[in-house]
């Protein structure tokens, strides 16, 4: 059975998620703020899997809706296309976690928080095939078990095992600044990203990180 993934903002993130996507036989449809146009060589670049769409078709075509924007950009997301659908989302903000904010902007998506602990570039060079002894893990955050379990699914084809860091509430426990956010992927942290080649991050130890985040709070 063929799945197709949606995209909304096709920036470094998004980039990368296609990519990944493409690899693993999943076609994906890319948007952004400024037009299906302005993606002519990211989608040249990953081949026929690949198109470019609309933000509200790329929600209306995938089966997932990976959501990589500006926090000020979601009030402008197509809320009814989002509806019912499961929702990856890449985000950050203040006081209030990004996946409560998100839900409270677009109601009726089944929101999943990932991809927002780890730089892009390591995104795409730690991936491994199941059952790697070197497999890092993505942790996840959200309120609707199933759509966790659907996600989960779609990291574990992406590359990616998965640590469950519970509901929406407790999202703060990925955000910037938590023990789970970049630096269990980081060979070197002294070294800024571009220059530092990942390392990988298992389960136990992105566990662990979401312990040490949960005795911060």
């Amino acid at each position: 059975m063929s799945h197709t993934l949606g995209i909304i903002g096709s920036g470094n993130i998004g980039g990368a998620v296609a990519r990944l996507a493409v690899s693993a036989g999943i076609d994906v449809v890319l948007s952004n703020s400024r037009g299906p146009a302005t993606l002519r060589g990211l989608t040249d670049r990953l081949g026929p899997r690949a198109r470019a769409a609309t933000p509200a078709e790329a929600a209306a075509a995938g089966d997932w809706t990976v959501v990589s924007v500006p926090f000020s950009a979601v009030p402008h997301l197509p809320v009814d296309a989002l509806a019912e659908k499961i929702v990856i989302a890449e985000l950050e903000t203040g006081s209030l976690t990004a996946g409560e904010l998100f839900q409270r902007y677009v109601r009726g998506a089944r929101t999943v928080k990932t991809f927002n602990t780890i730089y892009f570039e390591h995104l795409v060079s730690l991936a491994r095939p199941a059952g790697s002894p070197d497999r890092s893990a993505l942790p996840i955050a959200g309120d609707d078990e199933a759509a966790k379990e659907s996600v989960t699914a779609l990291l574990d084809r992406l590359g990616y095992d998965t640590v469950d860091a519970g509901a929406t509430t407790e999202s703060r426990r990925i955000q910037e600044g938590s023990p789970a956010y970049v630096l269990p992927y980081l060979s070197n942290p002294r070294l800024p990203f571009p220059r530092d080649p990942g390392k990988p991050a298992g389960v136990e130890e992105i566990r662990t990180a979401l312990e040490q985040a949960r005795s911060r709070t």
